[in-house]
């Protein structure tokens, strides 16, 4: 690591290193840090804690008012035996207490008729449901919850609902988003909220977002003209509910269309006036504008209204964990967290991934995330905030790149990705955190570990009961060869692959290869005959161990293949068994293809056929039915 990255790093997250003496003050400032009483303090319950001081007495003052003295022996202090949030009085000074249960809570042992649960994993805007439109939302997830929950399965596990900038359709990843806390606004259905229904557009086997996201906003800008005066007047107390946030939030979207139109893309671009969310210049902005800032809240209030719809739907189709919500590692630097957090964010710095043998070039995400300073200074408040947000209306939550509770590869911008650092964060306290609001959702947690985890994550995890995710194509022997269904662990998920990872077909097929090669993607100094030869061998491998002696398919028909794959995970010891709807499907095409933008049509896929006809599709009855007797007989 070069000693200039290291003070670029440093100097981002607000220490000046300029000089000797300077670094001795920076020091100093840490260490008296460490002395003060924190906004919050975060312990397991009935932990004992020790306090920066010696208080005369202490007090906790539960959510519901009620008051207990807690017990303390010079400043070690034993923190109440009930989850929850606590008013700490400690003397003469006050912080919160946030006590965390021991564990997660556990998802269902048992889903339908007694089977361990499966699910599938869906991209929203792929689905076509009953009205063609230009791309899918919670209204086609309700549609798709009801037919796969009443063919056995137990849960949809859904791509990032997190906001992204209004009606701009050129940023349209769901793991690039404007704010974690709130949510994509062109995925809330007035029709899901006894709205008039949005009209029917045109289905297009590539969703144009450029065209299709500025349409809806349009389209969504009627329904709110529409309203009465009494629906507007309940929908924004409904709204409010969700405190100074939303509002500020919503300042920023109609703050983000009005200057758009101006050419200026991102807070950054915006006059300097308008950089501080407290500034003058917004407050009038905000007073001026207020039936535009009512419209983004109505959006928000529109998206949470769909989603527990959907949530709803899934439940009364019979799955035991319906919805199963994912949490992005970070947000876009010019979007609307960044803008209302200001120093609570990383300013300067994006996150990614160091070289490594399989990326020797390393990963740069061009996201950013909190501080971990600034999330001390602020209670953690954001976090929280970000946490209730994920959990709302899901049985469960996915956390993407869950090793940044623990640490995040930081690059200052401007620099190559190689030119970065490990920062650490308050990792005991974020994931007390998570298990404590993960309690009061009553939800389950997934903790995506693939890669190599930093010391003592999978130890924390295990302990805390998340689930880690084991992948069919990452699990492999020390022979190389495909391990066993008997050896996949009790607590984590069995997936036959994710977004990111070739469908089976296309696997087994050799599309993928197709695309590397097409991309010049290939490792360096490797044909494509080299690169199928060893493709040709992996199929060998894997169905040794999945095929149940069988004759091994060709790779032009992988159905067989498929089928197998789905009762492999099917028969694993796993507590959640999940495949992704293109490998229900037996597609060829992936959703997502890491490291292209443009190259590959990443989150523009829609399936050819309407929900309702799904389980019409060759073989998909058939697959549904291996892994409903898959999980029958765990």
């Amino acid at each position: 690591m070069a000693d200039e990255t290291l003070a670029r790093v440093l100097s981002a997250l607000g220490h000046d290193t300029s000089s000797e003496a300077q670094i001795t003050l920076e020091l100093e400032k840490i260490t008296s840090r460490e002395d003060e009483l924190p906004p919050m303090l975060v312990a397991d319950l009935g932990a004992i804690i020790t306090l920066p001081f010696v208080p005369d007495m202490a007090l906790a003052q539960s959510e519901d008012g009620a008051t207990q003295t807690l017990q303390h022996d010079g400043a070690r202090l034993t923190v109440p035996s009930a989850p929850g949030y606590y008013k700490l009085v400690l003397g003469s000074r006050e912080c919160t207490l946030a006590v965390a249960p021991g564990r997660c809570p556990a998802l269902p042992d048992k889903g339908h008729k007694g089977r361990k649960p499966w699910g599938v994993a869906v991209q929203i805007p792929a689905l076509l449901g009953h009205q063609e439109r230009a791309f899918g939302n919670l209204s086609e997830l309700a549609q798709l919850a009801d037919v796969l929950g009443k063919a056995g399965a137990d849960a949809l596990a859904i791509n990032p609902l997190h906001a992204l900038f209004p009606g701009h359709g050129r940023n349209f990843s769901p793991y690039s988003p404007s704010s974690r806390l709130f949510f994509n606004s062109a995925m809330g259905d007035p029709a899901l909220a006894g709205l008039p229904p949005l009209p029917s557009e045109s289905v297009t086997p590539l969703i144009d977002w450029e065209t299709a996201l500025p349409r809806r906003l349009a389209q969504l800008r009627q329904t709110f003209a529409a309203l009465g005066p009494a629906e507007r007047t309940q929908i924004a107390e409904e709204a409010r509910s969700d405190g100074a946030m939303m509002r500020r939030h919503a300042v920023f979207d109609a703050l983000d269309c009005h200057f758009r139109a101006q050419g200026l893309h991102g807070w950054r671009a915006w006059p300097a006036a308008f950089h501080d969310p407290a500034s003058p210049a917004v407050a009038r902005f905000a007073h001026e504008n207020a039936d535009e800032i009512a419209f983004h809240m109505f959006l928000q209030w529109l998206a949470r209204t769909s989603l527990a719809a959907a949530q709803d739907s899934a439940c009364k189709a019979g799955m035991s964990i319906g919805l199963i919500g994912d949490l992005a590692v970070g947000v876009d630097p010019l979007g609307s967290d960044c803008w209302s957090f200001g120093k609570g964010m990383l300013q300067g710095l994006t996150i990614g991934a160091p070289p490594d043998p399989l990326g020797p070039q390393g990963q740069n995400w061009s996201i950013t995330s909190f501080s971990p300073a600034g999330l001390r200074d602020a209670g953690y408040t954001p976090f929280i905030a970000m946490l209730r947000s994920a959990f709302a209306s899901c049985g469960a939550l996915r956390i993407d790149h869950a090793f940044g509770l623990q640490r995040l590869w930081v690059i200052p911008e401007g620099q190559t990705s190689g030119d970065g650092v490990y920062l650490a964060f308050p990792f005991d306290d974020l994931i007390r955190l998570a298990k404590l609001e993960a309690y009061r959702a009553n939800a389950f947690i997934i903790a995506e570990d693939l890669g190599t985890a930093p010391p003592g994550f999978t130890h924390a995890i295990t302990l805390h009961h998340m689930l880690g995710m084991r992948v069919l194509w990452f699990e492999r022997a020390a022979d190389h060869g495909f391990i066993g269904a008997q050896d996949y662990p009790a607590d984590s998920v069995a997936m036959t692959g994710t977004h990111d990872t070739a469908t089976i077909a296309g696997w087994w097929s050799g599309r993928d290869l197709e695309w590397a090669e097409k991309l010049g993607r290939l490792p360096a100094g490797m044909s494509r005959a080299d690169a199928e030869s060893i493709r040709d061998w992996d199929r060998g491998l894997l169905w040794s161990t999945i095929g149940d002696g069988a004759p091994r398919p060709a790779p032009e028909a992988p159905e067989a293949v498929v089928d197998a794959a789905m009762a492999h995970i099917g028969k694993t010891a796993a507590a959640l068994a999940i495949t992704p709807l293109e490998d229900l499907l037996a597609l060829t095409e992936q959703p997502n293809l890491p490291g292209t933008v443009t190259q590959h049509p990443n989150w523009r896929r829609r399936l050819d056929f309407p929900i309702a006809k799904m389980l019409e599709i060759a073989g998909v009855a058939d697959r549904i039915a291996i892994l409903n007797a898959a999980r029958s007989r765990n």
